[in-house]
């Protein structure tokens, strides 16, 4: 939402015009100075449109409506009333209750002796046969409400019959009947063409009067409709101001007239607000911006942040603000041709390569594309240039990104500067003979690109620093410099933990192949796995892979107790994750290594010490993981961690314990989140499978060895030792289950490694 909001602003800074405004004089005033018109104008006078459009709003006929619907109601109703009558129920009721009925059906007050008039056949008759037809014929001609309101519109009315779809001009008015006129209409029809006596005429006029409506009505919709149709289809009447007329004089009183030519005079010259302008800027910013929501190939959805959007649409902002004040700086410049020159090319100097010197820190390549596109269309509407400023923006931009790919020391970027100048240069001399600048223009506009380049590069080493602070980035080149061995976190894990240590030096020489070989962040996987178990540093020696021949301290402790030691080392490694400032990436990728799994080693030594343990209090506090990045290490973790337990690490035995581990987990649910797809999943053990298959190969056989195979004698010391070595793949070898956990083939390379104090060993890396 916010990077929406960034676009309406910069779209609304972009379609305004400030300058400085022409003198107005109100009416009434003293002119200080002669107003003269530096254009031919028609000034519309508002006066004399008005009047027209007024005149010919008056002559445009009402829209009235003639529906028969009140017919058909009318012969509803009185044959509703006919069956309430004839009804069973009506002749055993009271013909109080009765009357009382009808009354309240008709909503009028109806006698007795009119209820009695109207259950006689005769009545009947006459009404069916003689008044309903009459009813019928006066209504369809059209009946109004009231007569008087008809009579206002004096140049008539257009009825539009609503069954034929027809329309029809009525000038004579006066004819048109209303209520009133259809009431003693149906009283003279009754008396004079009917000849009924009194008593049945009342009970007639009782029953039609409360159903009357009027079959003519005024649409005022359609009304207003055709009424404003045909006053703007009126044209305005304007006045001439020609080229060069005083429109007011110095030391004149300024008339209406004349404060409404200068007002034409200034919204036309300098209209400062443009709509259209604004729109269009914000239509094509936004249709650029959609390309942040189109994910890679085999992807349901963007990996696009907030915390993303947030700093794409803050470096617009800047930039965009920035591009506009530099066009204020560009009209200080005076009205000389050399101060004109300058300031035209002044926009060559704004550094939009230094900002996309910034994203390319960050963000990939499709997503520095899009950046690009956007910042170099803003910018160049800031500055008010055309295709060829946008040209040189955008080329230049996407040069210095790929300079800034290719870095591998901050001191890359140092020196990315002549090649970035020299792009810059290339860039311009083209755009230049493409708009067919004179030389002059060409070489003073060269000076501009020299200083663009050395401004891009002062951007470049001046923000990222806060970049990294302020939206906890990690950088190529911060996780370059964490990736360097002496660093301090990883010379103290080597020294505290050296376990520990060599195994995340595996793991990040897995992730690394594998993030590569699916187009994930390598750069980001590898650091990551070097640094995803240092939680451990808090208690090294209750983690198998450090303990060597010691005697392990899970065997004093309750396997909820080791639970809890085991599982904290997620938790402190996120803390010193933060504590050191390596970023949101990598504490996450810390925080989600385990993702939710069962330690199932300690959850089964509880279970057979007769406890009944909740998988919930032996599993880790995840979450899992939420990026391709955190799958591949928790992959790599677990199959290495149990690549331990193999006797005779053949690679055909190695690609079947990684199908073993990876499926596993994926069974389990834990890449759920993740957006792994099934190829990932294959393409990653193909890599993981080339690691290890590289790291278990098999050596030469010395001499040495061939004697000990030919019967040389071996002190009894070497023979302790070597059956006991003998056992231990043999024993990882029976307890290793195709169809265990990850947690468990962990479990299994601690048991491995500890020989006679299987039972009670640690089973986590």
């Amino acid at each position: 939402m916010f990077f929406v909001f960034v676009l309406v602003g910069l779209s609304v800074l972009g379609g305004m015009q400030l300058r400085p405004q022409t003198v107005l004089f109100v009416a009434g005033e003293i002119a200080t100075q002669d107003v003269t018109a530096d254009q031919d104008l028609l000034v519309e006078d508002a006066v004399s449109t008005h009047a027209k459009r007024r005149q010919v709003a008056e002559l445009q006929p009402p829209v009235f409506d003639l529906s028969l619907t009140p017919i058909e109601h009318l012969q509803s109703r009185v044959a509703e009333v006919f069956a309430m009558i004839d009804s069973p129920t009506s002749e055993n009721s009271d013909p109080e209750q009765l009357r009382w009925i009808i009354s309240e059906s008709l909503n009028s007050e109806i006698a007795a002796s009119t209820v009695r008039d109207w259950q006689e056949p005769s009545v009947r008759k006459i009404v069916r046969q003689d008044v309903l037809p009459w009813m019928e014929e006066q209504l369809i001609s059209g009946v109004a409400v009231d007569k008087t309101l008809m009579l206002q519109y004096r140049h008539g009315i257009v009825v539009r019959d609503l069954t034929t779809a027809t329309e029809t001009i009525r000038l004579e008015l006066a004819g048109v009947p209303d209520i009133r006129d259809l009431r003693n209409n149906l009283a003279t029809y009754l008396k004079d063409t009917l000849k009924l006596p009194l008593s049945t005429r009342r009970s007639i006029t009782a029953l039609f009067t409360p159903l009357m409506a009027p079959t003519l009505t005024l649409n005022r919709e359609v009304t207003n409709l055709r009424s404003r149709m045909a006053t703007e289809s009126i044209a305005p009447v304007y006045n001439q101001i020609k080229k060069g007329e005083i429109i007011v004089r110095q030391g004149e009183r300024v008339t209406e007239e004349d404060q409404m030519q200068l007002q034409a005079l200034i919204s036309h010259k300098q209209q400062t607000m443009f709509p259209m302008r604004i729109a269009g800027l914000f239509i094509v910013s936004l249709m650029l911006g959609g390309g942040f929501a189109f994910a890679k190939p085999g992807r349901r959805i963007s990996d696009v942040k907030n915390k993303d959007l947030y700093f794409t649409g803050l470096l617009l902002l800047l930039f965009g603000v920035g591009a506009k004040m530099l066009l204020f700086a560009h009209g200080s410049f005076g009205d000389a041709s050399s101060a004109d020159m300058r300031g035209e090319l002044l926009q060559l100097l704004f550094p939009v390569s230094g900002g996309m010197g910034l994203v390319a820190m960050i963000f990939g390549f499709k997503r520095c594309s899009v950046t690009a596109l956007i910042l170099s269309f803003l910018c160049t509407a800031m500055t008010g240039g055309g295709l060829w400023l946008f040209l040189y923006y955008f080329i230049g931009s996407m040069l210095y990104v790929l300079l800034v790919k290719r870095a591998q020391t901050r001191s890359d970027i140092a020196l990315s500067i002549f090649p970035h100048m020299a792009g810059l240069m290339a860039t311009w001399i083209g755009v230049a003979l493409f708009q067919r600048f004179d030389s002059g223009h060409i070489w003073m506009g060269c000076l501009y690109v020299l200083g663009n380049g050395l401004l891009s590069l002062l951007v470049q080493f001046a923000v990222s620093p806060l970049i990294e602070m302020v939206f906890s980035y990690t950088t190529r080149f911060r996780l370059m410099e964490l990736m360097n061995l002496e660093q301090p976190m990883l010379q103290e894990l080597m020294l505290e933990a050296p376990g520990t240590y060599h195994h995340s030096l595996i793991v990040a020489n897995m992730v690394e192949a594998g993030a590569k070989s699916i187009g994930a962040n390598s750069l980001l996987c590898k650091v990551a796995a070097l640094y995803h178990d240092m939680g451990k540093l808090s208690k090294p020696e209750y983690f198998i892979e450090n303990q060597g021949r010691a005697k392990n301290p899970h065997d004093k402790i309750a396997p909820s107790m080791s639970t809890l030691v085991i599982s904290s080392h997620v938790k402190r490694g996120v803390e010193m994750a933060r504590q050191h400032r390596l970023g949101d990436e990598i504490a996450g990728i810390i925080e989600q290594h385990h993702g939710t799994s069962l330690i199932r080693y300690f959850f089964n030594k509880a279970k057979e010490a007769g406890d009944n343990p909740r998988e919930e209090d032996y599993s880790y506090p995840g979450p899992k993981p939420q990026t391709r990045e955190a799958a591949i290490v928790m992959l790599a973790d677990a199959v290495e961690a149990s690549s331990r337990v193999l006797a005779d690490p053949t690679p055909s035995r190695i690609r079947g314990h990684i199908d073993t581990i990876i499926k596993s987990i994926f069974a389990e649910g834990q890449l759920d989140e993740s957006e792994l797809t099934l190829r990932d999943l294959h393409t990653l053990t193909e890599s993981f499978h080339r690691i290890l298959t590289g790291i278990f190969h098999r050596r030469i056989e010395y001499p040495d060895d061939k004697k000990e195979k030919n019967g040389t004698a071996k002190k009894p010391e070497e023979k302790s030792e070597a059956k006991q070595e003998a056992k231990q793949p043999q024993k990882a070898d029976e307890k290793t289950e195709p169809k265990e956990t990850a947690a468990d083939q962990t479990g299994k390379a601690a048991t491995s490694l500890t020989g006679s104090e299987k039972k009670s060993s640690n089973p986590l890396q």
